[in-house]
């Protein structure tokens, strides 16, 4: 049983691999014991001899055996385990990373299968020159007696001048085949500068390409399946669902651009749908289900900001509790007494009795208000589909400050309402559901009908209202109307400054439960602090960021 043999090894080699690469939290590695039911003959035949899925590395036994007549068992799963670890400790590090490189290569790529690949070589060119120029590894000698096409023949002549090893490529017949200006190009890449792998993966793909075009057309005519990386595919399998949430997260907060995240997540929607990676917190969806990026987009840079919610003040519950002790007077209540600290005697200077103090608590508003979020979707605003909407962003942060305290949300989108440009979500907390909506885009004129509002908030004593809008509204008196009469908190975000803005904070500047914030920026929405009450004595009743 070789891969017995070949596991045997790997326990042999790893606490070495570990010490060297400075401990990684890696599992050890496993050896693949033959061919699973769902694998043909064909696909072991391709040469891949490492997988890595959530940072578990399985090497490919088969593969192993079919280098024995070049190099030593011991050798090869060496290097393919110094490449795997290598991935993980510095390039891509993490999946935030590989989607940005995967970004900057489709932008000279152009296709998505092309620039997956420009990706894959040049994630595994970092990684093989990490390990040469920092550690000891078998990685040159593997490059050394590995199967070569084309595009492998490039890259083993670049290691040869980048590396200064003999990889056995002779530069004349490099020359010959018209590659050696590649290369050339190629070499100049600072590989190892994290710092500029954006520019660089750009001249890489540039350079590729045309050797990539090529090799497609050629397999294409022959009908071949494409070659395979002998040291690993690099796909979203290499990650779990945490990372690969956390990597759309910075990716979205990184772009801060509805188009660009919307292409990248497109681009591996199918891969994300075989991962069952799901909108709800990276779970939860299973496999096959779609993915609609526009309300990710929103969902994962939300999560970037964190808004305080300000919970209802403490009420006195009215019960007496012993709070402090005080020295005993002719006069004082007995029942107070305490007889521990007094010693059992009732004499001046040595009695000690129980202060008390009136209780707080909260009460039945023990948990936090539920909010109803109205937010405009009228023509004036921006369609959140389209570009980055700071209304449903600073809506969905919103959402989010609720949801963490367990409360509910309940959504108005609207537009021209009394005309039917509305859609109204009861109070729930499924959160896709909620940013569905907030993501609905009308684009007609603007129009409250408070008949659509009452039975949202009828009934509901502790409830917090939120309303984003540019307050260009056509019955806009209604609405100050409306507010004047309700007692509830009230958070009223208007983007940008107009005369309609202006007449609203006019109207409501004496309303205690009313706090008006002005958006004009992305970096203006962590300032909004929702339910956030004015102190009676500040006179400052408005606020701009």
């Amino acid at each position: 049983m070789e891969e017995q043999n070949y596991q045997s090894i790997v326990e042999k080699v790893w606490p070495i691999l570990k010490k060297k690469h400075l401990y990684p939290q890696i599992p050890m590695p496993r050896v693949r014991e033959g061919i699973s039911p769902e694998q043909d003959e064909a696909e072991e035949n391709e040469g891949v001899g490492l997988e890595m899925k959530e940072k578990q590395m399985t090497i490919n036994g088969s593969f192993v055996s079919q280098m024995k007549d070049k190099m030593s068992g011991q050798q090869v799963i060496e290097a393919l385990l110094d490449h795997g670890i290598t991935h993980y400790t510095f390039c891509p590090w993490d999946f935030h990373t590989h989607l940005m490189l995967y970004a900057e290569a489709k932008k000279v790529a152009g296709d998505k299968e092309l620039a997956k690949q420009v990706a894959n070589y040049f994630i595994d060119i970092i990684a093989d020159t990490h390990c040469v120029k920092k550690r000891f590894t078998e990685i040159p000698e593997l490059h050394r007696n590995l199967t070569k096409g084309t595009i492998e023949e490039v890259i083993a002549f670049l290691y040869q001048k980048i590396w200064g090893v003999d990889l056995g490529i002779s530069p004349s017949k490099m020359t010959m085949k018209g590659h050696g200006e590649v290369v050339r190009r190629l070499a100049r890449i600072p590989y190892l500068d994290r710092s500029r792998w954006g520019e660089s993966i750009k001249k890489f793909a540039r350079s590729l390409k045309p050797l990539l075009i090529a090799e497609q057309k050629e397999q294409g005519a022959e009908g071949g399946k494409g070659d395979r990386h002998p040291q690993g595919e690099h796909d979203l399998n290499h990650y779990s669902n945490e990372e690969i949430d956390q990597g759309l997260r910075d990716y979205a907060k990184q772009t801060m651009a509805l188009s660009e995240f919307k292409d990248v997540v497109e681009d591996f929607s199918e891969e994300l749908k075989r991962t069952g990676y799901g909108m709800e917190g990276g779970m939860g969806r299973g496999k096959g289900n779609p993915i609609d990026a526009d309300i990710l987009f929103y969902m994962k840079l939300a999560e970037n900001y964190s808004i305080p919610l300000k919970k209802l003040p403490l009420d006195e519950k009215g019960s007496l509790h012993p709070h402090s002790h005080s020295p005993w007077e002719i006069g004082s209540p007995y029942q107070d007494v305490d007889i521990w600290t007094s010693f059992g005697k009732i004499m001046p200077g040595i009695t000690q009795v129980w202060t008390k103090k009136e209780g707080k608590g909260r009460g039945k508003a023990e948990s936090s208000p539920d909010c109803l979020i109205a937010i405009d979707s009228s023509g004036s605003m921006i369609n959140p589909r389209k570009s980055l909407s700071y209304a449903v962003l600073g809506a969905a942060c919103a959402t989010n400050a609720y949801l963490q305290n367990n409360s509910r949300v309940a959504v108005y989108n609207f537009s021209d309402a009394p005309m039917g440009g509305k859609d109204v979500l009861d109070y729930t907390d499924r959160r896709e559901d909620i940013y569905r909506v907030l993501c609905k885009y009308f684009g007609g004129g603007t129009a409250l009908d408070l008949e659509d509002l009452m039975p949202l908030i009828r009934g509901k004593k502790n409830l917090d209202f939120f309303i984003i809008t540019d307050m260009k509204i056509t019955n806009l008196e209604t609405l100050i109307g409306f507010f004047g009469q309700i007692q509830n908190r009230v958070t009223a975000v208007h983007i940008g400054d107009n005369p309609y803005a202006a007449r609203f904070q006019k109207a409501v500047e004496k309303k205690k439960n009313i706090s008006i914030y002005t958006v004009k920026r992305k970096e203006d929405i962590p300032s909004i602090v929702l339910g956030r009450i004015r102190d009676y004595f500040n006179p400052t009743r408005i606020k701009n960021y």
